[in-house]
């Protein structure tokens, strides 16, 4: 009976990361309707993403910590409910100012639901199967990707923008009512001060963690951002096959997510370390036959799962390394991804604008490269603290 309630909190979490995931992502599909709607630049309407992920990134590290004390189930109310009423004032408002205050205001909150939804998870089962516990909620993470921009898209053709807005709440209000219902009270057994969650960032262990995510996050998105105009430009894809890789990608991400969490459980370090070889197997793939439309489907299927399993080795590489101070590292999480993907998306447009689009890809295997140089002294380090405890331990039992 147990098992089965931890089960359905775990869909529920996932429910919550994909309604708020798909506020996020989702008007992706229809910036080129709210430039329309509010008489704006589309440079303009991109502020409602742009400036999403800022609030994200700078919330990260503190919200997360300021609400780690209270009881789980209300905060996760509070955020949902936050993001419902966001979404319905977005949906009903003719002003594109008031429409960006209620875009940046939920999402300053955005890192508190979704590093409680890991933290709760991986806390629902027990330690050697929490990593498939919070791949599961990373499957919420890339639905809300995948299916938010063209689900959206097509609401806002078939009917209007107010309805595709209305569609953002009506998922977040599915979480609410099932969170309301199904998930049982959750006070903070044991709060930590806030002293103690902050000594985290003491250790050079967790800022190399830190920089490893900037990283990969950056390789992976610094290329990905730039995917449709890659397909449209070097491999010379029609716009309907270009949607349709880019679909292939998304459910990819979906089915590494699933995978990631398998090989964290069993095989840790070992994914960790063979994540970014596989990755610059890839992306030299990429760049060598890029132009050719067979082999780029082939290649966008797996860079698409090797996307999958990055996020999941990228949420554990932090989390691992503060284990004590779970929510506090999952917004660090946040941040870090977060930075990862501007610092890579700009240093790809760089690439783009200073050679051509093919050479994109080397932005990537950049960020790859840097990648590898911070996980492998954070392996040995990590494998001399280990040493450490056994040693302290063995003079104790002595």
């Amino acid at each position: 009976m147990k098992t089965e309630r931890n089960h359905l909190l775990v869909y529920i979490l996932t429910l919550g990361v994909f309604g708020i995931l798909n506020t996020e992502m989702g008007v992706i599909g229809i910036l080129p309707l709210i430039a329309d709607h509010y008489q704006v630049s589309i440079s303009t309407a991109g502020l409602i993403v742009s400036l999403f992920a800022l609030a994200v990134a700078v919330s990260g590290p503190i919200l997360p910590l300021l609400f780690s004390g209270m009881n789980r189930k209300k905060v996760m109310l509070l955020v949902l409910g936050i993001f419902i009423a966001g979404n319905l004032v977005s949906a009903f408002t003719s002003n594109f100012t008031v429409l960006l205050i209620a875009r940046v205001v939920p999402a300053f909150f955005h890192p508190v639901y979704v590093s409680l939804a890991f933290t709760v998870a991986a806390a629902s089962v027990g330690k050697e199967v929490a990593s498939k516990a919070v791949a599961k909620v990373f499957v919420g993470v890339s639905a809300g990707m995948v299916l938010g921009v063209p689900v959206s898209s097509m609401i806002a053709t078939a009917s209007s923008l107010a309805h595709a807005m209305l569609f953002f709440a009506a998922v977040t209000t599915v979480a609410f009512v099932a969170t309301l219902l199904f998930v049982p009270s959750m006070p903070v057994a044991e709060r930590l001060s806030y002293g103690t969650q902050l000594r985290v960032l003491r250790r050079s262990m967790t800022w190399l963690s830190i920089a490893g995510v900037i990283f990969m996050n950056g390789a992976v998105f610094g290329v990905y951002s730039y995917l449709a105009e890659y397909l449209k430009t070097v491999t010379n894809y029609t716009w309907n096959t270009i949607s349709l890789m880019l679909f292939v990608y998304g459910a990819a991400n979906i089915v590494g997510n699933m995978i990631a969490g398998k090989l964290l459980a069993n095989h840790a370090l070992r994914t960790v370390m063979s994540y970014p070889i596989a990755m610059l197997a890839v992306y030299i793939m990429l760049f060598i036959m890029g132009q050719f439309s067979v082999p780029m489907a082939f290649i966008i299927l797996m860079w698409g799962i090797l996307g999958g399993i990055g996020g999941n080795i990228t949420q554990y590489w932090i989390v691992s390394a503060a284990p004590e101070a779970p929510e506090f590292a999952n917004g660090i999480f946040l941040t870090s991804a977060n930075l990862g993907t501007t610092i890579g998306a700009a240093v790809g447009g760089l690439f783009i604008s200073g050679i051509s689009t093919q050479y994109v890809v080397l932005g990537g295997i950049l960020f790859l490269i840097l990648s590898i140089a911070t996980i492998y002294p954070r392996i040995s380090m990590s494998g001399r603290l280990k040493n450490a405890g056994r040693l302290e331990d063995a003079n104790v039992a002595g």
